[in-house]
């Protein structure tokens, strides 16, 4: 009698989840695959939400990862608008708010993260706005326009690319942020000072250190944001970037073990052999660091994918990347490598007055990790740097007259 083929169930149709239907075809695997998402469109590219959908660049169809004909065609059958209510992992089976079950061989979560909404009064009004899914990005496209006026809650790299792309529809944009300074959490102050200052330039104002007290609202509608010190801002719009938390409800009620993150190994494995996680939602090993981290990236989402396509069709394991991001502001294209983890010391390559520069933070004299702006052969060379833990003279890192590939070398080219 012939074995059954496994059943694959993916839950999140994001980056992470339709990137694995796809590789799972692509490594041959010929089971049954179900990949589940909550919203009404499939699997699409979210990084140009804050960017091309805004400008009007962009559309559901152009930032598909695969068009619609794909899951049919590969035999992956495309469940939307479905949201899973738990998961059985005894007895291996998913239930839906709706009341449907479905059987599986091996689950892979999926989740991704969802946006952190801030306890303040009236927040519920109309106008008042996140921007996770594609639906998110059209309403904040229809609300904003010439002459509007948007507040931003959050002075991270998503509420800075909402403002960019504002503000070339020329609207009027104010970023409050609560610490003293913006991107306190993820960038050097270097970093945050250039971005504030190109944006100001601009015509973005930043309110630092402030609170938030409450929304102003008429008949339901947003009318304005009243910090703690008694000011008034009025707004056409409000867009919260208040951070994201990972979609962990599931695992942690199906028993799996969490912290911050479903826990995964190097496969992408939970703590049940049958059950895989991927993308924002999982907490995984570094092995550059020797550490654990939940990683909030599409390169993440990618390579995750990879790790459990290839321990679901048994194949060699990919090998392991340097993890990267970016962010696209106005003309600025700043990419990330590493994580600045126990850096003891920044070395400045380049000027931040030309915009054109990058920071690598290390320790010793190793890299572990590269901030930079218009400057691509500083990322390479520097992701390269992080990923063989070769030590760097920081007087040559810090020359910008000694090309990157000679820094690498360490000597003259």
């Amino acid at each position: 009698m012939q074995e059954s083929k496994p059943h694959v169930v993916i839950i999140g149709a994001g980056h992470a989840g339709g990137t694995l239907a796809a590789l799972l075809r692509q490594y041959e695997f010929t089971g049954p695959i179900t990949l589940i998402g909550e919203e009404p469109i499939p699997p699409y590219h979210r990084p140009p939400l804050s960017k091309a959908w805004l400008k009007g660049e962009a559309d559901a169809e152009s930032l598909a990862l695969k068009p619609l004909e794909f899951y049919a065609e590969n035999n992956i059958d495309l469940w939307l608008n479905a949201r899973v209510a738990r998961v059985d992992p005894v007895g291996k089976k998913v239930s839906f708010l709706n009341g449907n079950i479905l059987a599986y061989d091996i689950l892979v979560i999926a989740t991704g993260s969802r946006a952190i909404y801030p306890p303040i009064p009236r927040a519920d009004s109309r106008g008042i706005m996140l921007l996770r899914t594609a639906a998110d990005a059209e309403q904040l496209k229809a609300t904003i326009g010439a002459g509007k006026r948007l507040v931003i809650v959050g002075g991270g790299y998503i509420g800075l690319e909402v403002a960019a792309s504002v503000r070339g529809m020329d609207a009027e944009v104010v970023i409050l942020e609560r610490e003293e300074r913006i991107l306190k959490r993820v960038a050097n102050p270097i970093l945050a000072k250039f971005f504030q200052s190109y944006h100001e330039a601009r015509g973005v104002t930043f309110e630092l250190g402030c609170h938030v007290a409450s929304f102003g609202s008429e008949n339901g509608q947003v009318t304005g944001v009243w910090l703690g010190d008694g000011r008034g801002l009025p707004c056409d719009a409000v867009v919260i970037g208040a951070g994201i938390h990972p979609n962990e409800d599931i695992a942690k009620e199906a028993g799996l073990e969490c912290d911050h993150g479903i826990l995964v190994d190097l496969e992408a494995r939970t703590s049940d052999p049958n059950i895989f996680a991927i993308g924002d939602v999982s907490r995984r090993p570094m092995p550059i660091y020797d550490c654990m981290f939940r990683m909030e990236s599409v390169p993440n989402a990618l390579e995750q994918a990879k790790q459990a396509a290839a321990a679901i069709t048994g194949r060699q394991a990919p090998m392991g990347e340097v993890p990267w991001q970016w962010s696209d502001q106005y003309d600025l294209k700043m990419q990330i490598a590493g994580y600045p983890f126990e850096a003891d010391s920044l070395v400045v390559r380049g000027d931040p007055q030309a915009a054109k520069f990058a920071l690598f933070h290390l320790k010793g004299d190793q890299v572990q990790a590269v901030e930079a702006i218009n400057s691509p052969p500083e990322f390479m060379m520097g992701r390269q740097l992080i990923g063989n833990r070769k030590a760097v003279d920081r007087i040559r890192l810090a020359d910008p007259s000694i090309s990157m590939k000679e820094v690498v070398a360490g000597r003259d080219a």
